[in-house]
């Protein structure tokens, strides 16, 4: 990325200052500058802190270095994902949403309508090839229970990215998206669901992780406070 440069000048900072922050490499940062660098999500992130702006401000100023007489055009494709920014790059979309990690789960779930609350919340980006108009939250996952050692496995410290749907649109979408964020009662769990029963309107949690402390169970879909459905987890993030 040829911003990373003008961003180290402007901060009197140099590409070793930068490689410490970011934790790799003077080889690395030295790759990173380059035009159309691939940079590790978790990397950009260290990044953006570093500079005090996020991922979408940075992209932006990317292409208004690499392609300057489209700068106008860049600025208007901004949109609106409701209280969310996107920002199209390459077939990719750069949200910045709030980050609901395992210290306030608890409060989240008293204070989830509490705006003063949201907007004080730590903020996060994430990358995403498709975003439907919504709101997105990340939250940090606080056990094993949906670990299995696979590759569909959102292990304990994981971060997952979901958007908020209506309990009608979580009943047409379950069966296609079976992974789920459900705030509940006054804990936060990622779940999978693998039935909704219409009778008793019910829904059945299955976790990945076949411990016998991790046994399916149901709940009641009228007590189900929020449903996120995951559409993205990112490993390693700290």
């Amino acid at each position: 990325m040829f911003i990373l440069k003008q961003l180290r000048r402007k901060k009197n900072a140099s590409q070793t200052d930068l490689a410490v922050a970011v934790a790799v490499s003077l080889r690395t940062i030295q790759l990173y500058e380059k035009k159309d660098a691939n940079i590790p999500i978790k990397n950009l992130t260290k990044i953006a802190q570093f500079f005090d702006i996020t991922i979408a401000e940075l992209y932006a100023m990317e292409n208004n270095i690499r392609e300057p007489e489209l700068a106008y055009d860049t600025q208007k494709k901004i949109e609106k994902v409701e209280n969310n920014v996107r920002v199209p790059y390459v077939n990719t979309y750069i949200i910045n949403v709030p980050l609901i990690c395992r210290e306030i789960q608890e409060k989240y779930t008293r204070e989830f309508n509490n705006d003063k609350f949201i907007s004080e919340l730590p903020y996060v980006d994430f990358m995403h090839n498709s975003l439907s108009d919504g709101f997105y939250t990340a939250f940090e996952i606080t056990n094993n229970a949906m670990s299995n050692g696979l590759l569909n496995s959102f292990p304990e410290k994981s971060i997952v990215y979901g958007k908020l749907l209506t309990k009608k649109e979580f009943i047409a979408a379950y069966t296609n998206n079976p992974y789920w964020v459900i705030v509940y009662d006054n804990i936060i769990m990622c779940k999978q669901i693998v039935n909704y029963n219409t009778e008793d309107d019910t829904i059945t949690c299955h976790s990945l992780n076949t411990s016998p402390e991790f046994s399916d169970f149901t709940i009641d879909l009228q007590a189900v406070k929020q449903l996120f459905m995951v559409v993205k987890k990112q490993i390693d993030l700290y």
